[in-house]
């Protein structure tokens, strides 16, 4: 018994050691963001690195959602371990939002800022700057779909990019996509405001704004989701598919809005590192 009582702090220090380290994060713009309106936290956007003890080489840019007026933390720091856990090193945006006042692009802006640091300063994590992907949840959903289809819109006038801002896959996890179908009504709100035009309402409804040649993608939802309709998932696929796009979709009967969190028995983990090791993101043991 007394060697149990030694031998079990010894494995819990071995468990807690194989663990990912947060690195210390890193504010986005260091001059302050474009069209900031003020110093808070609110108002500086942060990367923070979660870098594997085996890395493999590939990275992803992970987004929570919120509704665009909140940072969901329970889709944060638990799965940039998860990717951890795959080898990848993760990086988590915490982004401008519009209960902060920031509309679009203010959001992109910092996701298209985000994709340049990572693949800027990919010798300093020993990534492979041809494997950055992105993955978001909900709103963060949203967010990833219109990194990959309109970066442009997050583009700062005067400013000459190095590196591209492209994802190279997507991963998109019962997102909000359409403002005109079903829309979520605070992830529209918070976005683009009470009175858009329409103009504005078709360039955030991102089952409208697919094109071919974007990265392949991995969509999952829930046929009961009440918060954010599976029509959201169905319509972007339908999109992709209609312009030739790379990606899989996965829809499950049971669950609502934010089920398969980490901790939780779902499908979708496994379904997802299928996907990954068919896009060689990670390896087969």
């Amino acid at each position: 018994m007394k060697s149990l009582t030694l031998i079990f702090p010894l494995l819990l220090l071995a468990i807690h050691s194989s663990l990912s380290a947060a690195e210390k994060p890193i504010v986005l713009w260091q001059a302050g963001a474009p069209g900031a309106l003020g110093t808070a936290p609110k108002d500086i956007p942060t990367l923070t690195p979660y870098v594997p003890e085996k890395a493999s080489g590939t990275a992803m840019l992970l987004i929570p959602g919120g509704s665009y007026s909140g940072i969901y933390e329970g889709q944060a720091e638990p799965f940039a371990r998860w990717l951890n856990e795959q080898g990848i090193t993760a990086f988590v945006l915490r982004y401008r939002l519009g209960s902060a006042g920031y509309r679009y692009p203010a959001q992109l802006q910092d996701a298209v800022e985000s994709m340049r640091h990572i693949r800027a300063n990919a010798p300093r994590w020993k990534i492979d700057p041809a494997r950055i992907g992105v993955m978001g949840f909900s709103a963060g959903g949203h967010l990833v779909s219109t990194l990959i289809n309109r970066p442009e819109d997050g583009e700062i006038d005067g400013r000459t990019p190095s590196v591209s801002s492209r994802p190279d896959l997507a991963i998109l996890c019962y997102p909000v996509i359409s403002m005109t179908t079903k829309p979520h009504a605070t992830s529209r709100k918070m976005l683009i405001g009470d009175k858009p035009s329409d103009e504005l309402v078709r360039q955030t409804s991102s089952e409208l704004q697919v094109r071919p040649g974007l990265p392949p993608c991995f969509l999952w939802h829930t046929s009961e989701d009440k918060l954010v309709p599976v029509e959201h998932a169905q319509l972007y696929a339908a999109a992709l598919h209609q312009n030739g796009v790379p990606h899989e979709l996965h829809l499950y009967q049971h669950g609502d809005h934010g089920t398969g969190l980490i901790g939780t028995q779902h499908p979708w983990f496994a379904d997802l590192v299928f996907w990954l090791k068919a896009q060689k993101w990670i390896s087969e043991p």
